[in-house]
């Protein structure tokens, strides 16, 4: 959904000692797919037997909403640790813990193509341009964490040569 290739995932989950469970959907998947396959993911093992689910999500009301909702209609509920923090200090605050990322994805519409394949540091954070948040909490850009204190060990993220997944966001899910 954001442009991250599934090995690095599988990298990522391993690095910080989590399964991974994948949910397969279609590259440009309309909602009744994605809850369709949420539904059926959350109703067998080993989704099943959570209780909760987290969400880095901050202030967009509208998706936590619809996250609640979703999750309710699976007997689930939703957690989010971070809702209503300053994405200034948030952003700043994962920096000075040591962990690394990578912007992955960009939405052209926002933010110029050319931050795709960046890494995610002050620099980066002082060129944003104004009324871009610093988080990216408004689809102008995901990121991929690669390195930080919960990892097992540091994971090198090289950019390729020729990016092609920068791709406009969608807040939809």
């Amino acid at each position: 959904m954001h442009g991250v290739r599934r090995e690095l995932l599988a990298r990522q989950a391993q690095a910080v000692g989590l399964s991974l469970v994948e949910i397969l959907i279609p590259p440009t998947c309309v909602n009744d797919v994605y809850e369709a396959r949420m539904a059926q993911a959350f109703a067998t093992s080993p989704l099943s037997g959570v209780d909760a689910v987290a969400f880095g999500d901050l202030f967009l009301e509208d998706v936590r909403g619809y996250r609640e909702q979703r999750l309710a209609a699976a007997g689930k509920r939703g957690l989010f640790p971070l809702w209503g923090q300053d994405t200034s200090a948030l952003a700043r605050e994962f920096l000075n813990a040591g962990f690394e990322a990578t912007l992955v994805c960009v939405d052209p519409l926002a933010l110029d193509g050319s931050f795709a394949g960046r890494r995610y540091d002050e620099q980066l954070l002082a060129e944003l341009p104004a009324g871009i948040d610093p988080c990216g909490e408004n689809g102008e850009f995901h990121t991929f964490v690669h390195t930080g204190p919960i990892f097992a060990k540091r994971r090198s993220l090289a950019r390729p040569a020729r990016l092609s997944n920068v791709t406009a966001s969608s807040s939809a899910t």
